[in-house]
C-alpha cells in the first residue's frame, strides 16, 4: 500500500530528525575512517623496503622514498615512529579480521537494537571501535596477534552500531521522507572514505602514522559525546523537539506497529520472496562495491601507471561521486514519492535498477578505454556514484516491507553482503595473478554478471507493501 503524506505540514531541514540525520553522518563518517585508518598507515607501519636488519629505523624511511623528498625536519620528527616485519598474508589476515568481526555481530545486534534501544547499542559500538582505534599504535608494539583481536573486537564493535541505525530510522523518518534521511546519514560513509584517503597519508607524513590513529579515534569519541546528549530512541521522549514535528511523525507512522517484539517470525521471513530480493541486491550491490574499495588503488597504478601520491587522490574522487549521488538519489526519490509521480515500488525499483544497471556498464567498458587515462578515471568515479543508487532502492526497503524487523533484517542484508565481499576480493586477487588483463577483464565481466542477476531478480520479487507477518497481530479476550 502505498504511502500518503502527513496532512500537517512539518519543518523539513531545520527539524530535529534532520539533525539526527547529521549526527547520524558524523557516525557514519567516524567508524569508516577508524576501519579504513590501518590501510592507509600500513604504507610506514610495514618495512616493505628496508634491509631486515634496519627494521627499528623509522617509518619515514621507506615513505619518503615513495613520496619523493619530504622535509628534513618531517622525518626527523617521525624518528619514534615504529616499523614492523609483516608478511603480505600477515597483512591480509589483519585487513580482513574486521570484516569477520562485523559478520559476527550483524544479525545479534539487529535483533538486540529492536528490544533494547538502538541508541544504546549504536552508542556504545562507536566509543569502543574509537578507544580500540586510539590503543592501535600501542598494541602494533606488543605483536601482530593483539591487533589482529583488536580488529575483530572493532569489527563487532561497528556491527552493533551500522544495524542500529534502522531500528531508530523505523521510529523517526516518515515514509516519505525515508529515502532522504537514511541517504543523508549513509553518505558519511563516502565521505569519510574520500577524506581518509585524502589527508590520511599527509598525516603520517607530517605528524607521523600513529596520529592516523590518534586523530580519527579522538574524533570518534566527540561524535560518541554528541550521540549519547542529542540522540532519542524514540521522538516521543525526545525533550527538545518540537510538538508539530512529533505529531507529524507520530501521524505518519501511525499505521505500523509500535509494540515490542518478543519473537522472529524466522520461517515466514526464510519463505519471503520480498526478502530474498532484498538479500540479493546487497550481495549484487556490494560484490562491485568491495572490488572498486579494496583495488581501486591497484587498478590505478598498474594500469594507469601512476604514482602513490597521485593513485592516493584519484582514489579518493570516486567516493565525492558517491556522497553526492547518495544524496541526490534520496532527494530525487522522496521528491517523486510526495508528488504522487511515482509509486513506492516503482521507486524502489527503480533506483535499484540505476544502482545495479549503470555501474555494470561502466565496468564492462573499463577494459576496452584502458588507454584513455581521462575515460578510464570518469569511469571508475561513476561506478560507486551511480551505485550508490541503490540506497533509495533495496538498501532501505526492509523498512517499508518490515519496519517492526528493519535492524535484524539489516544485519542479515549487510552479511550477504559481506558474504559477497570476501568472494569477490578473493576471486578479484585469484583472477588479476594469472594474467592482468584478461584478469580485469574478467573481473569486470563477472561482477556486472552478478549485478545484472541481482538486478533481474529484485525487479521479479520486490515489494514496497507491509508482509502480513510484520504485521502486529491483533488479539481478542473473550
Amino acid at each position: 500500500m502505498d504511502k500518503k503524506p502527513s496532512p500537517k505540514k512539518a519543518p523539513g531541514f531545520c527539524s530535529l530528525r534532520y539533525g539526527l540525520a547529521l549526527i547520524m553522518h558524523f557516525s557514519n563518517f567516524t567508524m569508516i575512517t577508524q576501519r579504513v585508518s590501518l590501510s592507509i598507515a600500513i604504507i610506514a607501519m610495514v618495512n616493505s623496503s628496508q634491509p631486515h636488519g634496519l627494521s627499528n629505523a623509522s617509518a619515514e624511511g621507506p615513505l619518503a622514498d615513495t613520496l619523493s623528498n619530504p622535509s628534513t625536519s618531517i622525518k626527523e620528527f617521525n624518528t619514534g615512529a615504529s616499523v614492523y616485519e609483516w608478511s603480505p598474508e600477515t597483512q591480509g589476515i589483519i585487513f580482513s579480521s574486521i570484516s569477520y568481526g562485523i559478520v559476527v555481530t550483524l544479525i545479534p545486534s539487529g535483533y538486540l537494537a529492536g528490544i533494547f534501544g538502538a541508541k544504546q547499542m549504536l552508542g556504545a559500538g562507536l566509543l569502543i571501535s574509537s578507544l580500540l582505534t586510539l590503543f592501535t599504535p600501542l598494541a602494533a608494539d606488543f605483536g601482530v596477534i593483539l591487533v589482529i583481536v583488536i580488529r575483530m573486537i572493532q569489527g563487532m564493535a561497528q556491527g552493533m552500531a551500522w544495524t542500529g541505525q534502522f531500528t531508530i530510522w523505523a521510529k523517526w523518518a516518515p515514509p516519505l521522507e525515508r529515502s532522504k534521511l537514511t541517504s543523508i546519514a549513509g553518505s558519511g560513509a563516502a565521505f569519510g572514505s574520500f577524506i581518509i584517503l585524502c589527508v590520511g597519508g599527509l598525516i603520517s607524513q607530517a605528524l607521523g602514522w600513529p596520529f592516523i590513529f590518534y586523530v580519527f579515534g579522538s574524533i570518534g569519541c566527540v561524535c560518541c559525546l554528541l550521540w549519547f546528549t542529542v540522540i532519542y530512541d524514540d521522538p516521543t521522549h525526545h525533550p527538545c523537539i518540537s510538538v508539530r514535528e512529533k505529531e507529524h511523525i507520530v501521524a505518519s507512522l501511525a499505521h505500523q506497529s509500535s509494540s515490542p517484539r518478543r519473537s522472529i517470525p524466522i520461517k515466514a521471513m526464510a519463505r519471503c520472496l520480498p526478502l530474498w530480493a532484498i538479500f540479493t541486491g546487497f550481495f549484487s550491490h556490494f560484490w562491485l562495491c568491495t572490488i572498486i574499495i579494496t583495488y581501486l588503488p591497484t587498478y590505478i597504478s598498474s594500469v594507469l601507471h601512476v604514482n602513490i601520491r597521485d593513485s592516493g587522490v584519484l582514489s579518493s574522487l570516486p567516493f565525492v561521486a558517491a556522497s553526492s549521488c547518495t544524496i541526490l538519489g534520496g532527494q530525487l526519490a522522496d521528491f517523486l514519492l510526495s508528488r504522487n509521480l511515482l509509486r513506492l515500488i516503482t521507486v524502489r525499483k527503480l533506483f535499484s535498477s540505476l544502482g545495479l544497471l549503470l555501474p555494470s556498464l561502466c565496468a564492462v567498458a573499463l577494459p576496452f578505454v584502458a588507454s584513455s587515462y581521462v575515460t578510464t578515471i570518469i569511469l571508475l568515479i561513476l561506478i560507486p556514484g551511480t551505485s550508490n543508487l541503490c540506497d533509495s532502492g533495496f538498501i532501505i526497503n526492509t523498512l517499508d516491507v518490515a519496519p517492526r524487523y528493519a535492524s535484524f533484517l539489516m544485519g542479515i542484508s549487510r552479511g550477504f553482503g559481506l558474504i559477497a565481499g570476501i568472494i569477490s576480493s578473493t576471486a578479484t586477487g585469484f583472477l588479476i595473478s594469472q594474467d592482468s588483463v584478461s584478469g580485469w577483464r574478467n573481473v569486470f565481466f563477472l561482477s556486472a554478471a552478478v549485478n545484472m542477476f541481482g538486478m533481474f531478480f529484485y525487479i521479479t520479487f520486490g515489494q514496497a507493501e507491509i508482509q502480513d507477518w510484520a504485521k502486529e497481530k491483533t488479539i481478542t479476550r473473550l
